[in-house]
């Protein structure tokens, strides 16, 4: 990342004529269309304005980017509507949060295709929703009516809250991280959704299938997992053995919506992985990601694919 690059950012930003109504990704440098900013997001979060830094630059990057701060916080539009700008340095260790201009809100709602979820801005890695997810918790929404539906790797549950609202019979989440699950439950909570309708099992997956099992058949199986999760997952390697399960997970007409974040993968990588564990699997489609997260190359983009059972 260039300080000589940053004038494209400062441009786009200064000709936004409004602030969108719900959650966005205002710019997204990571999608390599930006020379000199690859490694820079800005997102809007219904007040708060997130900058997140992927690779460490030099000091005279952040140095510049604190004067521009400045400058959009005088902006007439920003002046009335955001209340914060703020710096997430995602390569550091502590992952810390800066703030440039205004005063952090640290719990932020925000608002998704109608749907609320409840943000945690802090010193972690990730605030709690993939805004590049918004297109797939849209589909799951619609496609949901009467399902049960299993959330494999489900984190604060934004599938899940998508699969209630869009009227599923039951949804069971499991995620080894049960703080996220937790917030999970506050995400259902602040959407009025009956809990009596959805499960959270706090467990490492490859030693929990005989629970899943309990609850299943699913006729809609997600499953988002993690490139990598030390001690716990390695997508290349472990991807193939919930792939191998999901004949008894689902029924006759089950589908699975199956996703690969990795940019070192395209999409072929999960449908050969498919074709050779769950023969009985038919490809049907990969769902377009959101227009905001533009990629020199949609095969390094989040890959959503949607499988149905033959």
């Amino acid at each position: 990342m260039t300080p000589t690059a940053l004038p494209l950012l400062d441009q786009q930003l200064c000709e936004l004529e409004r602030f969108p109504d719900e959650v966005r990704r205002l710019f997204h440098g990571r999608g390599q269309c930006w020379p000199g900013l690859e490694h820079i997001t800005v997102d809007w979060l219904a007040g708060q304005l997130l900058i997140s830094l992927f690779k460490e630059p030099e000091p005279e990057f952040i140095d510049t980017l604190r004067g521009l701060s400045e400058k959009w916080a005088q902006l007439p539009l920003w002046q009335t509507n955001v209340k914060s700008i703020l710096l997430h340095h995602r390569s550091r260790p502590d992952c810390a949060l800066e703030v440039l201009w205004g005063e952090l809100s640290q719990e932020q709602q925000v608002i998704e295709n109608e749907l609320v979820f409840l943000l945690d801005l802090g010193n972690k890695q990730n605030n709690g929703l993939f805004l590049d997810m918004r297109f797939g918790r849209d589909w799951v929404k619609s496609n949901a009516q009467d399902k049960k539906v299993l959330n494999l790797f489900a984190y604060t549950c934004g599938f899940s809250v998508a699969a209630i609202a869009g009227g599923a019979q039951q949804v069971v989440n499991l995620d080894m991280a049960k703080a996220a699950l937790g917030k999970g439950r506050d995400n259902h909570r602040a959407n009025g959704h009956d809990l009596s309708k959805v499960k959270f099992l706090g467990h490492e997956l490859f030693k929990s299938w005989g629970k899943v099992r309990k609850f299943g058949p699913y006729d809609l199986v997600i499953i988002d997992p993690p490139s990598f999760q030390k001690g716990s997952f390695a997508l290349t390697k472990d991807y193939k053995k919930i792939l191998r399960r999901l004949p008894e997970l689902l029924t006759e007409q089950g589908q699975v919506l199956a996703c690969v974040n990795d940019p070192s993968l395209d999409a072929q990588f999960l449908i050969q992985e498919m074709a050779e564990q769950a023969p009985d699997m038919v490809f049907m489609e990969r769902l377009e990601n959101p227009p905001e997260f533009q990629d020199i190359n949609p095969q390094a983009s989040l890959k959503s694919l949607l499988f149905k059972r033959a």
